[in-house]
Parts: C-alpha cells; structure tokens; sequence
C-alpha cells in the first residue's frame, strides 16, 4: 500500500516524520502522530496516561509508569519511508557551518573568495529545497 505525501508527516504539527525527534507512534485507533505531539496530548486521568485522539476521538490508554514512545508502536509504514539520507545532509550542512562558525570567530578579517560564494549559493538553494518541501 503507498503512502501519500502527507501521511509522512503529522497532522498535528504539520511537520515531517523523522527517525529522531518527530517518531510516527500510532494510538490503539491506528491514526498515527508524531511522538512530541501525543507527549503535548497527554493527560494524567485516574491513574491512566491517556491520549485522546485528535482525528475520531478514541481515548488511548497507558500505564503512568510507562512514557508514550514506550508504550506505543512506530509505524512502520511511515518509518520505512522516511529518508534516512536527509538527516545526514543535515548533519553535514550543520558540522560545516559550526566549522565555519569557529573559522570566522578567530579571524578578524575576512577575505571573499569565488568557492567560498558558491558553497554559499549551494547551501542556500538547498535550505530553499527543504523549505519548499516542508510547506507542501
């Protein structure tokens, strides 16, 4: 069964399903939101951590002593789709800026270079990219 673009990401927050921080956990109802959205839904009722689900209603129900991502399946689904690639240029965008960060705070004069501009326009076009991405 395909997904469709916006089963990748929550419709809560709005935001795309990521192997780290934006985990799709599904609800005893099925419907899936990321895990920071159903922690922010969560409610301590008659010793029960319960999640009343936005979409139909259900109201999930857990041991207080367990947290939510602990107690709730991933779907896999959606955790199989999720492009691990783009993590990784994330994390290589942010190491370079950090490295250009460190460069810049102990030079005191900066000097311009063409290869330097076009790793800017780059870094630039792709940030553009991924903004498109996350408004569609």
């Amino acid at each position: 069964m395909g997904l469709m673009s916006e089963d990748m990401e929550c419709c809560v927050c709005l935001q795309p399903y990521s192997r780290r921080e934006k985990i799709p956990r599904m609800l005893h109802c099925k419907h899936t939101f990321c895990g920071l959205c159903l922690q922010a839904m969560s409610r301590l009722q008659s010793c029960l951590l319960t999640v009343c689900c936005p979409l139909c209603r259900w109201i999930t129900c857990t041991e207080p002593s367990l947290t939510l991502s602990g107690s709730l399946w991933v779907n896999t689904e959606i955790w199989d789709q999720i492009i691990d690639t783009q993590q990784k240029e994330e994390e290589e965008e942010e190491e370079e800026w950090k490295g250009a960060n460190r460069q810049t705070q102990t030079t005191t004069q900066y000097t311009w270079s063409p290869s330097k501009h076009c790793d800017l326009r780059l870094k630039l076009r792709n940030f553009l990219r991924r903004m498109k991405h996350n408004v569609l």
